[in-house]
């Protein structure tokens, strides 16, 4: 593509070479992945400066150079681009390189910090159950139509993202339905990016490590909405204080759901089991194989979203009503003797705080229940106790382990959760993951409950940079078979 056509739509602040006559074939912000006639852009990252890595994209055959500070030595033959912002920048330039895919596409994002997962995932199926072909952006899968992609990010860099859409519209999606994480919102992954709508779900207490605090926090999906186009629709949960914070000053026509409020989608709890609930959505009962408040306002968003999108009331409520749950998302198995294991994704307070209610307003009095609980290293440690005393003190027994320590020691991670416990909490601290459930199913009676909390989905363990395979649920059922021998 030629360079003026490709930068069209960026801001830039000064050009140092030609502009119409150069070709772009490749666009790299890797500089490993950097060939002849590529662009390199220099992204400003958490951990690395793409600007240190200019000179040897260039040696590689880079012949476009976009960066927010000249470098010193300026090569002759080679375009430099300087802009305010290369994160945004990038965005913009892969959406120009690959045909603006997503305005050929009716993309929904999904934000907030519980439930961006199991809405997308549920709002793909549902759609694919109602006749069209149709793309996922989320943290455990990518799909294109029916292929399957292994997900790296919950939302991935700009380029993928547009490259992932283009491959969408080739197959023919109509529909695509993407988490939108509050660090790609910051880090323009989504620049240039036309969505049709935006769903908030929640906001609580997560990825204070980067965002440092709450308010800044807030401020990153906040960012979304008021990049929202007019004309889309942004569709908020009524009944968390920050969904009137999120559509303040957005220009998008807004819709807002609630079970405690009379708004736009309503919802009520009728009837919950351990097999599902019976809910009233907007006056019209049916039966889903979902548990949980939180599970209620997810499904309600959803219903929300597809009326939104023009789908038939009736059609949706009936497909609705043949959903299924999201891998590792409670995602419950049991034991030829009657116990039950949960296995679930919660890995912040608010997150496992609505799974244990959950739990324990179904569970019956003779029902004992333990929850094996961890928390991920070099991630937000002020979570860590929080966590710990949750689990502690809504549980008969809490056994703190391992998540993914990744580069911290787990007993030092163990022991800034064990600060959230007081004396008589009761409780066991097992750093070995697999090790720890084996001891919760081994501890439990025939009829009680093992919750197996903050991996979900993931497949594996990463040890100080390396991912062993690691999978709860394998691991609970072969607890199960030793338990049976």
């Amino acid at each position: 593509m030629r360079l003026d056509k490709l930068i069209n739509g960026v801001c830039y602040t000064s050009v140092v070479g030609e502009l119409a006559i150069v070709e772009v074939e490749v666009i790299a912000f890797d500089s490993r992945k950097v060939q002849v006639n590529s662009m390199f852009v220099a992204v400003v990252g958490v951990n690395t400066d793409g600007h240190e890595y200019i000179s040897g994209s260039i040696s590689r055959g880079a012949t476009v150079i976009v960066c927010q500070t000249l470098p010193k030595d300026i090569v002759a033959g080679v375009t430099y681009i300087c802009v305010e912002d290369s994160n945004v920048a990038l965005g913009v330039i892969s959406n120009n390189f690959y045909d603006h895919p997503s305005r050929n596409l009716k993309l929904v994002g999904i934000t907030g910090t519980n439930g961006k997962t199991t809405t997308a995932t549920l709002l793909y199926d549902l759609f694919k159950m109602l006749g069209y072909k149709v793309g996922l952006i989320s943290t455990v899968i990518y799909r294109i139509g029916d292929e399957e992609l292994e997900s790296t990010h919950t939302t991935p860099d700009a380029l993928s993202l547009n490259k992932l859409m283009s491959d969408m519209v080739d197959v023919g999606c109509e529909y695509c339905f993407m988490e939108v994480s509050s660090h790609s919102i910051v880090q323009g992954r989504i620049s240039g990016l036309d969505f049709v709508g935006g769903v908030f779900s929640n906001i609580t207490h997560d990825h204070l490590d980067y965002h440092k605090t709450f308010a800044e926090y807030i401020k990153a999906k906040k960012l979304f909405f008021d990049n929202l186009p007019k004309g889309s629709f942004a569709l908020v949960n009524a009944d968390d204080r920050n969904g009137s914070v999120m559509v303040q000053n957005c220009v998008s026509d807004i819709y807002k759901y609630s079970l405690q409020n009379v708004v736009d989608f309503r919802c009520k709890i009728s009837e919950m089991l351990f097999d599902g609930m019976l809910l009233s959505i907007d006056s019209v009962e049916l039966w889903v194989s979902f548990l949980g408040r939180f599970n209620a306002y997810n499904l309600l968003s959803v219903y929300g979203t597809a009326i939104l999108l023009g789908a038939d009331k009736d059609e949706v409520l009936c497909a609705m009503s043949r959903l299924r749950s999201v891998t590792g998302r409670f995602e419950y198995v049991r034991s030829e003797r009657g116990m039950t294991a949960i296995v679930d994704y919660a890995h912040t307070p608010d997150a496992l705080e609505n799974v244990i209610s959950t739990i324990n307003e179904i569970r019956t009095p003779d029902q004992k229940l333990f929850v094996v609980v961890g928390c991920g290293g070099d991630r937000d440690a002020a979570k860590r106790p929080k966590m710990a005393n949750i689990a502690a003190s809504n549980s008969d027994l809490s056994i703190l382990t391992s998540d993914n320590p990744r580069h911290e020691n787990p007993d030092d991670i163990l022991a800034q959760m064990r600060a959230g416990l007081d004396p008589t909490s009761k409780y066991l601290m097992i750093s070995d993951r697999r090790e720890a459930i084996k001891s919760a199913v081994m501890m439990a009676g025939n009829s009680d409950i093992i919750l197996i909390a903050g991996k979900g989905h993931e497949t594996y363990q990463d040890v100080k940079g390396v991912k062993h395979h690691f999978d709860d649920k394998e691991e609970v059922l072969k607890a199960f078979e030793i338990l049976n021998q």
